[in-house]
């Protein structure tokens, strides 16, 4: 080899940070570790893929604090410019936590889950592990192609996940309704990508968002509609108005576990991909994106909250189909604030209203998962997890109830539960910066309507118990088991209500992201 040639050869080669990539990896490598043991262990000690599965995901989170010192990146460019793959820096950093805390938490949920629904365990934890390490890529993920392929990482194990329930329909077409749906919004953000690449000659984030502004203006439409198209993929993940259809009939039926998985983890996945995309790329091209994540988070926390308000509480499967809808409508809440980020003055502003969106998806992730841990327990005696069903819990589950009554406040934004009344009011403060005024009335409204469902919930728990309803027909698949495996779900609920009322007990824990650069 000449000299010029192994110079070349040299300047080609990347090193590798391997503490900065050390929480996915761990995490998938930990999935591959219980997929191989799997094979080993009998039926009778299955559960300890859970455990070690938990013990992979407190490792990975274990891993972010070595990382609290300073940004560090890697995969980057060796020709000059200053351009990397991978970047583990706050905003990273903060999303990973609250990755792998929320698997962590799910896993906590899953055990019972398992015995109840006979479900395979390491078919089950491997795709749990499957998706947490993809979903734990995707924030630290600086460029396009690294993005599509972390979100498909985290996206196809989910898949299955839904349909894991074998020879159950519901799960099934559950199953395929996700898939499908979620396949037509890669296509179409994938020809997004491809549109801004042939704009712009780049897929790094960095180099996207100087390339836009000169873009050539024989290309203007191109690089506008790319733009657009590239979205659409995040608002899929985000269940944003009108790409939300599938979120219903998807958490009805999968296992609960899994609905609380996707509905804090697939939303953590969705919102930084989204926030990275439209704040770090395409910063010129707020003018486009603005108005449209304006519009679509007045849409979905209006269409959210008007489909929970119609939820009878009769019907099989009504509390998951609220917290469902639920979800739907906290998603516009924690759009409002990308939105102000396109009319923000400076890059510091921007940041302030992206810490807006980073604060309220904490609150919410505790909250959210506490209150499908609930739902667990109660769908062990309930298997149809009706909302008459959780009528009088509280002379039943006293500190269940408790806990579920505190979460559902939190969500309303209502004291004690503080920390999602402070959230509110932080994402409203965002709109008003940005001069937003609309988009704050119509939020200010939402937030009332949700009162309605949020409190009648609530005051069902301490209601005297009504007579026995004739149970109603469920799958066969979630009937309930005599001698549940409880420990693990019950010490979900306790460190979800614990971290909770911390929050609330000092919100500045979590809302002090609302005034720091996170990128």
């Amino acid at each position: 080899m000449t000299p010029n040639a192994s110079s070349l050869a040299t300047s080609l080669v990347q090193s590798v940070d391997w503490l900065a990539v050390a929480p996915p990896t761990i995490a998938a490598l930990a999935g591959l570790a219980v997929l191989v043991a799997d094979l080993f262990l009998p039926e009778r000690r299955k559960h300890l893929l859970g455990w070690g599965a938990i013990a992979g995901l407190a490792l990975a989170a274990l891993a972010l604090l070595p990382l609290l010192d300073g940004d560090r990146s890697t995969f980057c460019l060796t020709t000059g410019t200053h351009a990397c793959s991978y970047t583990a820096d706050t905003f990273a950093l903060v999303i990973q936590f609250l990755v792998l805390g929320g698997a962590l938490l799910t896993a906590l949920l899953s055990f019972s889950a398992l015995d109840d629904l006979k479900l395979p365990a390491g078919e089950f934890w491997f795709l749990l592990l499957s998706s947490a390490s993809g979903a734990a890529l995707l924030p630290a993920s600086r460029d396009l192609a690294t993005l599509v392929i972390a979100l498909e990482v985290a996206s196809l194990p989910a898949f299955a996940l839904v349909g894991l329930r074998r020879g159950d329909r519901l799960s099934s077409e559950a199953a395929l309704k996700f898939f499908l749906s979620s396949v037509t919004a890669t296509a179409v953000m994938l020809l997004g990508v491809s549109f801004v690449y042939a704009a712009t000659g780049s897929l790094h984030l960095s180099r996207i968002a100087d390339a836009l502004t000169h873009v050539d203006p024989r290309l203007d439409t191109l690089a506008q509609a790319g733009v657009v198209l590239t979205l659409v993929g995040f608002a899929f993940k985000t269940a944003a108005v009108p790409f939300h259809f599938w979120v219903p009939d998807t958490y009805v039926g999968a296992p609960v576990p899994v609905a609380a998985y996707l509905s804090v983890i697939g939303k953590a996945v969705g919102f930084s991909g989204l926030i990275l995309v439209t704040v770090l790329a395409f910063p010129s091209y707020a003018d486009v994106w603005g108005p449209a994540v304006a519009v679509l988070a007045a849409l979905t926390m209006t269409a959210g909250n008007a489909a929970a308000l119609r939820q009878r509480p009769e019907r099989s499967f009504s509390a998951v189909r609220l917290l469902a809808w639920s979800s739907v409508a906290q998603a516009g809440y924690l759009l409002v604030p990308i939105a102000a980020a396109g009319y923000a003055d400076s890059g510091q502003d921007a940041s302030r209203a992206i810490g807006s969106t980073v604060s309220y998806a904490l609150m919410y992730a505790v909250v959210n998962l506490g209150a499908f841990a609930v739902a667990a327990l109660v769908a062990r005696t309930s298997p149809a997890n009706r909302l008459t069903d959780y009528r009088g819990l509280y002379a039943a589950r006293p500190a269940a109830a408790l806990a579920l009554g505190f979460f559902l406040l939190c969500l309303a934004g209502l004291p004690p539960g503080v920390i999602g009344l402070f959230a509110k009011v932080t994402v409203f403060s965002a709109a008003v910066d940005a001069g937003l005024g609309w988009l704050a009335v119509v939020m200010a409204l939402n937030v009332v309507v949700a009162l309605y469902y949020y409190l009648q919930w609530t005051a069902a728990l301490f209601r005297t118990p009504g007579p026995a309803a004739e149970p109603e027909p469920v799958p066969a698949a979630g009937a309930a088991v005599t001698r549940p495996r409880a420990v693990p779900l019950t010490a979900a609920i306790a460190l979800t209500a614990a971290a909770g009322i911390a929050l609330s007990g000092a919100p500045q824990l979590v809302l002090r992201f609302a005034s720091s650069t996170l990128l």
